[in-house]
């Protein structure tokens, strides 16, 4: 499916949903340009403005355009969407992700809280510290998430056996532990991620999407039924509800 028809797409099933098509060439640029707009509007109507941001490659172009940005940073905090339960130095950290490519230079400034900080977490007890960690923070001013290939969002992974749980949107946990599904995704590590109901507690929801197999995912999304169930690509939880602004990036 070509991005257009994905656009089309999307606006029949999603009417709700804010949807940017730059050029390739220009969204990490204007996506950075997007979420600082919306940080300096928190900070000027609050004082401070609270950032969640999802792991892997995928941010790594984003985080180092949003910190060249100016922004307040001294009154910004940034926390996690998801993370590995690995130690924080660790290649696959989040934390380490975040610390190298976001918090360099005058974004230093920002306060990080992040979910890990012992040199080998055991996974009940990290979940708990990320969930009184989530409890102090205010509501997300922005909450960046990524998508896979599977339909995963956050570490909201198809298939696994926590997601039912993860998903429930009366569950009074902000952050969760989660095992992988079988056969597990790279890298195989288990996971925390924030719930359903604590991402939908967010202000605004950012959901860039690029490359031919992902449109083919948000494809599927796209004709899941609605509301999504269980047998749904977790996506689907994300843009079929409509009480939290989405807003959805796909470049052409």
């Amino acid at each position: 499916m070509h991005t257009a028809e994905m656009v089309a797409l999307a606006r029949s099933r999603w009417p709700h949903v804010e949807i940017h098509c730059p050029p390739v060439a220009e969204v990490v640029v204007r996506l950075a340009d997007d979420i600082a707009a919306r940080l300096r509007e928190a900070i000027e109507a609050r004082g401070q403005a609270l950032l969640c941001v999802s792991g892997g490659k995928s941010p790594v172009a984003l985080f180092e355009a949003l910190r060249a940005l100016p922004l307040a940073w001294s009154q910004l905090t940034v926390t996690l969407v998801d993370e590995r339960c690995v130690p924080p130095e660790h290649p696959d950290s989040n934390v380490r992700l975040v610390r190298a490519h976001l918090l360099q230079g005058a974004a230093a400034q920002a306060r990080f809280v992040p979910w890990i900080d012992a040199p080998t977490p055991l996974l009940a007890e990290a979940a708990a510290q990320a969930n009184a960690l989530m409890a102090a923070l205010p509501v997300p001013d922005v909450l960046v998430l990524g998508m896979g290939t599977d339909g995963h969002t956050a570490s909201l992974f198809p298939h696994s056996p926590d997601l039912p749980r993860a998903l429930d949107l009366a569950t009074p946990e902000r952050v969760c532990a989660v095992r992988l599904p079988e056969p597990p995704p790279q890298p195989n590590h288990p996971r925390l991620t924030m719930t359903l109901a604590h991402i939908l507690r967010a202000r605004c929801l950012v959901l860039p999407v690029q490359g031919a197999d992902k449109l083919a995912v948000l494809s599927q999304a796209a004709r899941d039924r609605n509301p999504p169930g269980l047998d749904a690509l977790p996506i689907s939880h994300i843009l079929h509800q409509t009480t939290t602004p989405v807003s959805l990036w796909l470049p052409l």
